[in-house]
């Protein structure tokens, strides 16, 4: 995708699932034992708040697979890198819901939010 490239329509599907999914569960998951689990950006997020987690993250983990050239990179927007900085920091933490707070910016998903060469842990 080119740089400046708008989201592919599948992303912002996955997205708008992930919004559907925090507002119907009243805010509240609990998954099953063992149930692999990722944390990503709520899209409806402030930028502000965004830049500040990706800092953060990116201060705590190796944020390297969203810099250019980075298997994710693409999209080159705030929402797809704080989710993928997030979720590092989230996965580095032993996935605990407290490691995907973010000053209520996130969401602990169950479906693997990985796509192309990008891969969540």
């Amino acid at each position: 995708m080119a740089r400046g490239a708008q989201p592919t329509a599948s992303l912002l599907l996955f997205y708008l699932g992930l919004v559907l999914l925090f507002f119907t569960s009243g805010s509240t998951i609990r998954f099953a034992e063992g149930q692999k689990t990722w944390c990503v950006a709520k899209p409806s997020a402030d930028d502000k708040v965004l830049t500040s987690n990706l800092n953060y993250a990116c201060s705590q983990v190796n944020c390297g697979v969203i810099q250019p050239g980075g298997p994710c990179y693409n999209p080159n927007n705030l929402v797809s890198h704080a989710a993928v900085a997030m979720n590092l920091y989230y996965a580095a933490h032993g996935r605990n819901s407290w490691n995907c707070y973010f000053q209520n910016s996130a969401l602990i998903v169950q479906s693997d939010p990985s796509y192309g060469s990008c891969t969540y842990y």
